[in-house]
């Protein structure tokens, strides 16, 4: 009881970038921009394009939010650290930090598994799709992925207050993950890690585990195809999510579920830094350059705006 109890917490974040700080400070602040740039671009055209008033822009619409929220929550901050060796944020603050990702990291796992079972009735059931996936239906799974994020991060974080923190106040990351969170509590933490690791498990094992065979399913309808041109433009639907699905859920099945011996802090940092900040930026590009759609309303917008432009 004569330990005293941390208020304040100090990141390292990424160590020896004197020689390339700036450098890497530069291309943090340009993937920012172009990831909020992208993932605005397409919240603006789901919004306002008719032609993209459809299940799944919708729910893509709500996944750049998502995404914007949890590199917003990131970079931020890392910026700071980068730029002066470290930063010392408030543990109030660190832990308002690990719940606003917990819940943009939760809620796109389960908005993913949304738009693969959306892509599978579209494919699989075409006579049903418009029957099955009403608006009304849309609504309520968005309002469900985004109150299940919040329920489950919130878990965690009530366990956190039970804790007691003496120190030390070091964290070896760029940003307040559970993990970093956990090693500097005297208190008994198995309890978290076990709920952490079962919520964890939950929200990839089982959602990635749907999303395969899902795309199972679609696979093998788009194997009964015969035309050769109808094969390739179905499954180019597909492609762009299931591309997303891959990158997201294997950075986070490496860092939450995958057992950490052999893992060197670097390794964890850069797959960190995969799904937190590689991801915003990789969802909009990928979606944006390959889906015929999404390209179409942004021709449309530029013509519009050249028209008004001219009058």
């Amino acid at each position: 009881m004569n330990q005293t109890i941390i208020t304040e917490i100090f990141l390292i974040g990424f160590q020896n970038l004197q020689d390339f700080r700036f450098f890497v400070i530069f291309m943090c602040l340009v993937m920012y921009l172009a990831a909020i740039i992208g993932n605005l671009t397409i919240i603006y055209l789901v919004s306002t394009s008719h032609h993209l008033q459809s299940p799944m822009f919708f729910y893509l619409a709500h996944l750049s939010f998502s995404d914007m929220l949890l590199i917003s929550n990131i970079v931020p901050f890392l910026v700071h650290i980068i730029l002066f060796s470290g930063g010392l944020v408030s543990f109030k603050s660190c832990i308002t930090q690990f719940f606003f990702y917990g819940i943009s990291a939760t809620t796109e796992c389960l908005l993913l598994t949304a738009m693969s079972y959306d892509r599978y009735l579209a494919i699989c059931s075409p006579l049903q799709y418009s029957t099955i996936m009403s608006p009304k239906l849309c609504v309520v799974i968005v309002v469900f992925c985004w109150s299940l994020g919040f329920i489950i991060t919130l878990v965690p974080i009530i366990l956190i207050q039970t804790l007691w923190f003496c120190g030390p106040n070091v964290i070896d990351h760029f940003f307040c993950d559970l993990g970093p969170l956990l090693e500097l509590s005297c208190s008994d933490v198995s309890i978290v890690k076990y709920e952490v690791l079962s919520l964890s498990g939950l929200l990839t094992i089982v959602p990635f585990v749907f999303i395969l065979v899902t795309y199972g399913y679609i696979f093998v309808t788009i194997m009964k195809i015969i035309s050769i041109t109808g094969r390739q433009k179905t499954f180019s639907t597909c492609s762009s999510h299931l591309a997303v699905v891959c990158t997201y859920y294997g950075a986070l099945f490496a860092i939450y579920v995958v057992p950490r011996r052999g893992y060197s802090l670097n390794v964890n940092k850069m797959v960190s830094l995969m799904y937190s900040m590689v991801t915003p930026l990789f969802n909009p590009i990928i979606y944006g350059l390959r889906n015929k759609e999404i390209k179409s309303a942004i021709k449309n917008y530029l013509l519009r705006c050249r028209r008004n432009h001219t009058k």
